[in-house]
Parts: structure tokens; sequence; C-alpha cells
């Protein structure tokens, strides 16, 4: 019998906020709080110390971060407060109420350098502060809470949720008739629709259940492997725009954060541990473009 049923989702007008609530109905043994910035301010400890006071959780779904790469470089302090410190005080809030804890991380922990796919167990040196605050917000997890709480890696989240790559390409082949994408950064696509299933399979799943099993980090994105290049010429081929699609190396697009250039994540620890089966990414982008073309 599963003894999750009050269920706290943080960031949820993020995208996989978004994609957890539309799956909310499958799940009626669970009730879900879904919080933003105007009902739980994650920069605020005060806030966040008073919000668990008035209220009880059987577990904290953690989606809310400080997202925005490239203006993390000149707001750290913010970005440090929302991906770390909050990450720190819900935990802390999670142990006072014997609650469980997922809490949602990136491939920006790496330095992109490798060539095989990364697992878990390798080398974390981030290149951003953003990396470098979605690490601490790791480091500070564990420590907090040695037991009952899982960290979820992903890459290249996408939705019909919010802004993201794919809204972006969508937008641009409407407005241009050509485009130039970087084609040296690689990674895989991650449909936040998928990840959010992986959760409530986890959350429901037996191993899950259990009292105190072992914080542990896991990885997730979808299947296969392509670059930002491939990933637009297949939007644009998906939906029929017609836009011509150039490829440019990093170089020739500069940006104030750095990018990891390899970002494949290797997912065989999160399938084995509870049996998730992991789609392929041009097919979960197919069914996002559908998803997309019917709300048009």
């Amino acid at each position: 019998m599963n003894n999750i049923k009050t269920v706290l989702v943080t960031g949820a007008n993020g995208q996989l906020g978004q994609s957890l609530k539309s799956l909310q109905a499958a799940y009626p043994g669970q009730h879900f709080i879904f919080t933003d910035l105007e009902q739980l301010d994650l920069s605020d400890k005060k806030n966040i110390i008073e919000f668990s006071q008035h209220n009880a959780f059987d577990l904290i779904i953690n989606c809310a971060a400080y997202t925005a790469v490239d203006k993390a470089e000149s707001e750290p302090e913010l970005a440090n407060n929302i991906n770390h410190l909050a990450v720190k005080y819900l935990a802390e809030m999670a142990q006072q109420q014997n609650a469980k804890f997922i809490h949602i991380s990136t491939d920006y922990v790496f330095n992109g350098q490798q060539h095989r796919p990364y697992t878990e167990k390798d080398e974390v040196q981030p290149q951003s502060v953003y990396g470098l605050t979605k690490l601490k917000g790791e480091q500070a997890l564990l420590q907090s809470m040695p037991q009952n709480a899982l960290i979820i890696r992903t890459s290249w989240l996408y939705s019909e949720f919010a802004n993201n790559f794919v809204k972006t390409m969508g937008k641009l082949g409407h407005e241009r008739d050509a485009l130039n994408v970087i084609f040296d950064q690689v990674g895989t696509p991650t449909y936040a629709r998928d990840l959010a299933q992986a959760i409530m399979n986890i959350v429901t799943s037996n191993s899950f259940d259990q009292a105190n099993f072992i914080t542990e980090t896991y990885h997730y994105s979808n299947e296969g492997v392509c670059s930002w290049y491939d990933f637009a010429k297949t939007i644009f081929e998906l939906t029929g725009l017609q836009c011509d699609v150039n490829p440019i190396e990093t170089v020739d697009y500069p940006t104030p954060a750095a990018r990891p250039h390899y970002s494949v994540l290797n997912k065989t620890k999160i399938k084995q541990a509870f049996d998730i089966t992991i789609p392929y990414w041009k097919d979960s982008l197919q069914q996002c473009l559908m998803v997309l073309q019917e709300k048009e």
C-alpha cells in the first residue's frame, strides 16, 4: 500500500510542474499541492519555514529552479538562493515532517568534455554559475537527507508548456526562412511529460514506499542522441515548416555561460531500479508537437 498521500510540487508553473499537474487525475490516491512563487517564495528562508508550519506533506517534488543559464552569470546570488539554499531548507522541512524528497537537477553539473554517456558516478565539474548552484543544491540535499530522497538529473527539457527550444523553433520557423543552430553540442532532448510520468512511476513503486532507503542520484532523459542542429531539423521535418537550418559552432554563438559540449546521460541505473521504459526522443517530440498543434 502506497503511503504517499500528500505531495507538494514546487515550480508549478514550470515545464515539469505543469506536466505533473496534467497527470494528477491518473493518481487519485495522491493529493497534490502545487506551489509557485506566489504561494511559496523559495528565495526566502522565512517564507519556507512559515509554509512548513502550516502545511504537512508525505513527499516534496522540487521542480523549482533558477534556469536562466546566461542570466545566472550576472545574478549568482539569486541563482544560489533558489538552486542551492532553497533545496537545503526544503530538505530540512522534509526531515522535520518525515517526508520523502525528489529533487530535479541537471546535466550542467558535468564539464561536457566526456565522450561516453555520463553515469551517476562520474566526476562533477560545472562550468557555469547555473551548474555550480545546481550541484550545491544536490550536495545540500545529500547532507540534509542521507535517507529517503532522490536526485534526478535531466537534460534539454521541453514541453507544450512555458518557454523552451521546441516552441522557440516553431515560432522562428514561421517568421524566418533560415536559422543558424549549433551542431557541436550533443545531448538528448527530454519531453517533460515523460519525466513527469517516470517520477510518478517511482512515487507509486514498492521500492519508494519502503522506509529509510538510502538517498541516491539517478539520470533521466529520453533515449538517443542528437545535436541542437539535429533537434531543430527534426522539429521542422515533423511540423512541415519550410526553414533552412545552418549548422554553426559554439564559438560562432558566444554566450555569457559556458555550455557542455557533450551531455548524454546514461540511464541504466534508473531503468533497473524502477523498471522504467524510456521512449526514444523523436517519438516523444512527435507526441509533443501533436499536442501543440491541437492547441493552435
